[in-house]
């Protein structure tokens, strides 16, 4: 990925949903300016969730999620509207689509979903140029569901620009600060990041967290040093003042922790990532879990993303061989990655999932409130390396709320 794109996981979701053929497409069309969604006449065009980023203003890095119509009764129908519905666990912003001013018993029981979740939604009645006298109904709608109505023609244009404007309004006032780090810092200061360069570091390029945590340090106005494990030593020698901190990869923790005096707060690229994406100290109670793990206990290694797994790969093969050294137990590992996720998390004693880079905090913050509901516990890959490493209280010295889970 080049340093100049926003991830998905760091866009703002915005998911249409409706019936087959209310103009779901042709509205992503409008407000895009491009044709990047498949129109047609034929109902249940759209048979999967199809997501597409864009640079939409004055929102600023969004991906649109197109769904299947949620009226489908063919065969796959179920299935079909199964996935429509997931996409709710990843959606920042709503909007409901129906045709002209159709708004039925249908419609109100997708937006009572919609409102269930918290996601802010808007209802557009599309095709508006088709109707006559709709002024009333969107009173009347507005009235009877608090919601905000938007009339539009995606074929003429018409209220397309006022959808926009509200859609920017209608964004969470903390949705568009995607903040790693800097909250942390002050100008000027020197954060040291450490990046092993081993077989498993991509050619030619930083991996994700990196590059998002060093653009970060950049809007707060801090400096970086990027070194690799077997430098750091030398390059805190260099500096002409104590950095504000050391951010290293999950890998070396053992290493960097025994180069990093004491007086130097340490930490992850994955902790920091837990604090973004999801909830830390949810994450931090998790690693106690380990001491309970028996013989014959299940464990989930969960990824947000898909990836060419290296021989030495951290999520099937290191971590789960420090889990077993660490426990002294026979246990069982199972594994998940990218959309795909287990519903049923019963049978799992644990849920170990990544730094959840390519996920966006919705998603992430779902995966943990199901682990919660099935009262099963999860951690994330750099608070267990921590963990499993003996340095988990040091790695927490900058989030005090996280800390005290394991007091």
């Amino acid at each position: 990925m080049s340093m100049n794109e926003t991830p998905r996981g760091g866009r703002v979701h915005i998911a249409l949903f409706g019936r087959r053929n209310a103009g779901k497409s042709s509205i992503i069309n409008a407000l895009t300016g491009q044709d990047i969604a498949i129109v047609s006449s034929v109902k249940g065009t759209t048979t999967d969730p199809v997501y597409k980023a864009m640079e939409l203003l004055p929102l600023g890095p969004t991906v649109f999620i197109d769904t299947p119509g949620l009226d489908d009764d063919s065969e796959l129908g179920e299935l079909r509207t199964q996935r429509t519905y997931d996409v709710l666990n990843k959606t920042d912003l709503a909007l409901l689509v129906c045709e002209g001013y159709e708004f039925g018993t249908f419609e109100e029981t997708v937006l009572n979903q919609i409102k269930a979740k918290g996601i802010p939604v808007m209802i557009v009645f599309n095709k508006s140029d088709l109707a006559k006298d709709g002024d009333a109904d969107i009173r009347k709608c507005e009235a009877a569901y608090k919601t905000k109505v938007i009339p539009v023609s995606a074929a003429t244009g018409f209220g397309i620009d006022d959808l926009k404007l509200q859609l920017a309004k209608s964004l969470p006032e903390d949705e568009d600060r995607f903040t790693i780090v800097r909250d942390l810092l002050s100008p000027l200061d020197i954060v040291v990041l450490v990046v092993p360069i081993d077989k498993a570091a991509p050619k030619g390029r930083l991996i994700l967290p990196q590059q998002q945590t060093i653009r970060d340090i950049l809007e707060a106005g801090a400096i970086s040093v990027v070194v690799r494990e077997n430098e750091l030593k030398d390059a805190l020698a260099c500096l002409g003042k104590k950095p504000r901190m050391v951010i290293t990869d999950s890998q070396a923790f053992a290493k960097v922790s025994a180069d990093t005096p004491s007086g130097i707060p340490l930490t992850s690229f994955s902790i920091l990532f837990a604090r973004c994406k999801g909830e830390l100290d949810t994450l931090t109670a998790g690693a106690r879990a380990v001491e309970a793990l028996k013989d014959g206990d299940t464990v989930l290694i969960a990824e947000g993303c898909t990836h060419h797994r290296q021989t030495d790969d951290i999520g099937t093969v290191k971590i789960p061989r420090w889990l077993r050294q660490h426990t002294g137990k026979d246990l069982n590992f199972e594994y998940s990655s990218g959309i795909k996720y287990a519903r049923d998390l019963s049978n799992y004693a644990l849920v170990v999932h990544c730094g959840a880079c390519m996920l966006n905090r919705r998603e992430m913050l779902f995966r943990l409130e199901e682990a919660k509901k099935q009262g099963v516990p999860v951690v994330n890959y750099g608070v267990l390396i921590a963990y499993l490493n003996g340095i988990l209280m040091r790695s927490l010295e900058l989030f005090p709320f996280a800390k005290a889970e394991l007091i």
